[in-house]
Order: structure tokens, then C-alpha cells, then sequence
């Protein structure tokens, strides 16, 4: 049986395990949460090194790939080294690649179309592959990176002036400590004033990102709305079914009642493939994400057209 686990910086409250057969192997997954304590993560990593088969860390991202460049969180990068044996994965690899292709394919194969909406991005520095995807459906893009992790209330409008921003941005973001740029522990369960940035949700058809960042500064009222995001609970499922949202899709498939981080995600085909993560290209992960049946969850929460899952 392969063990697969992501040690993730966050809420214990969002652990969750589930046992499950993939092409005919079994598989141990989940996820084990750290509350925001940094030496219980490096020290539970390296108890697990040489344990499991492959390790995502959550929580916390440490690659942002921008337009052909990559930068590296100054804090994060330690932490990308705490293994020697069990490859350890921060989903950026997973996330660059089939994030775009589920917006994508989402409005090309007629399944939610999406093509010149108004999308929201709470946070995208770490999501331009979305970012991209949106900007090809000629999407009115609207970027909260400022607003959702500065608390800055300026949103940026555009792909262009976004592209332009991070670029110029970037290196030094990514000289800041981690915890100005995420919330942590009990943080991120953390809901802000809702009538701060309702603004910015009621514009928009389409809001998009962490789920952690969209819950933020979430109104009651998100009627007609869809959101496209990654990992969720039944919790949050709930939360957003009563609040109105119309469509949820997450970019990870649903397993065992849950989705699971993009860290996770990866962390699995990296264990199916037995490669180390530098070696594995975009189209093997396309490839083994098909093979494993992974899809994206889209469930219709309050859409009199649709009922359920799809």
C-alpha cells in the first residue's frame, strides 16, 4: 500500500483520511494539520521522510511560476529541503498545469461556460496558470492580491497590469516572512468583516482561489454566484450552499467527501509515477491525472437546472 500524506501548515480541523484503490493499488492519503506550529511541520516532516511514499506541503507555497519565471519564498525554501528520501511536492507543479486546463476545459467542452464573465481572483500570484486560463476566455479580470493579503482595498483590473504588477512586485514579496502572506492555524478559519469587501464579491460572476482567501471576507448573500477554488469540507460545501452560490467547482476531485489541497494532489502522482518531482514534465502529470481518474468536483448547489453532483 503507498502512503501519501501532506503535512500542511493549517487548521487541524480540516484533517481528513481516506483509503482508496487507484489503478488496482491501494492508497493511504491525508492530511495532518500543524496549527500554524513551524517546528511541529519541519519535525513531522522528517519523521515521515523514508516513511512515505511521497509528501505535499501544504499550507504554504514556496514556487510561483510567472510567466516563464520562477520565484522562490525566501521563508518556504528550508522547508522545500526538510527531506532525503520521500519526495516533497508544494503543488505548484500540479497546480500550473491542470488548473488552466480545468478552466478550460470547463468552457470547451460546454460544461460551465465561462467565456467573458467577470472573474474575481482573490489572490493570484500563486494561481497564473488561472489567471491565464480566464485571460484566454476573455474573461473581465479582476485580481484581489492587494486587498486579500495586504488588506489594501485596491483591486487590480486587467491580466496586463496584473502580469506587470507581479513582475514588477515579486522579488520583493517574496523577501517577506510567510505569515504576512498567509494566514495560519486558527487564522485561517478566521472569518473578517463580510461588509467589508462585499463590494468586490457582488460584482463578480465568478470568484476564484484559495478557498481560505474566497472565505475571508465572504458576504452572506452570493446568489448566482460560481466559485472555483480547491480544497474544501462538507462544512464549507454547506456554508456556501446557504449563502446561494449556484455552481462550486473544485480544480481537486472529490475524494472520500473531501477535496484535498493541490500539495496532496500532486503528492499522489508523484508517488504513482515513483519519479523524483524535477524529472516528471507538464504532460505526465496531464497523463497520470487521467489515468487516476481524477476529475474536478462540480456540484450544482442552487441551480434549478441541475441537481447534485456531476
Amino acid at each position: 500500500m503507498k502512503y501519501v500524506v501532506s503535512v500542511s501548515l493549517g487548521s487541524s480541523t480540516r484533517d481528513h483520511r481516506v483509503r482508496m484503490e487507484l489503478l488496482g493499488e491501494e492508497y493511504l492519503i491525508e492530511r495532518i494539520g500543524m496549527d500554524g506550529d513551524m517546528v511541529k511541520l519541519r519535525e513531522t516532516i522528517r519523521r515521515l521522510d523514508g516513511k512515505a511514499d511521497a509528501i505535499g506541503l501544504g499550507g504554504i507555497t514556496g514556487l510561483f511560476p510567472v510567466g516563464g519565471k520562477t520565484y522562490v519564498l525566501r521563508s518556504a525554501r528550508p522547508l522545500l529541503k526538510t527531506t532525503r528520501y520521500t519526495p516533497l511536492v508544494d503543488g505548484t507543479g500540479w497546480k500550473k498545469v491542470l488548473e488552466r486546463q480545468v478552466i478550460l476545459d470547463l468552457d470547451r467542452e460546454g460544461i460551465l461556460p465561462l467565456r467573458g464573465k467577470k472573474a474575481l481572483l482573490t489572490v493570484a500570484f500563486d494561481r497564473y496558470s488561472m489567471a491565464q486560463a480566464f485571460a484566454e476566455l476573455d474573461c473581465n479580470l479582476s485580481f484581489g492580491d492587494l486587498v486579500f493579503s495586504f488588506g489594501i482595498p485596491v483591486l487590480i483590473r486587467g491580466f496586463a497590469t496584473f502580469h506587470w504588477l507581479i513582475r514588477t512586485l515579486a522579488p520583493a514579496v517574496c523577501m517577506l516572512p510567510f505569515t504576512w502572506l498567509y494566514p495560519t492555524g486558527k487564522r485561517e478559519e478566521m472569518v473578517e468583516d463580510a461588509k467589508k469587501f462585499a463590494r468586490y464579491y457582488q460584482e463578480a460572476d465568478i470568484i476564484a482561489g484559495d478557498y481560505l482567501y474566497i472565505q475571508r471576507f465572504m458576504p452572506d448573500d452570493l446568489r448566482g454566484k460560481i466559485i472555483i477554488t480547491n480544497t474544501v469540507t462538507p462544512q464549507n460545501v454547506a456554508d456556501l450552499k446557504a449563502r446561494g452560490v449556484k455552481t462550486l467547482v473544485t480544480t481537486t476531485p472529490n475524494l472520500g467527501g473531501r477535496s484535498f489541497g493541490s500539495n496532496l494532489i500532486q503528492a499522489v502522482t508523484v508517488a504513482y509515477l515513483g519519479k523524483s518531482p524535477e524529472t516528471i514534465t507538464d504532460e505526465e502529470y496531464i497523463t497520470v491525472t487521467e489515468k487516476l481518474g481524477f476529475k474536478p468536483r462540480i456540484e450544482h448547489l442552487n441551480d434549478p437546472a441541475h441537481e447534485g453532483h456531476e
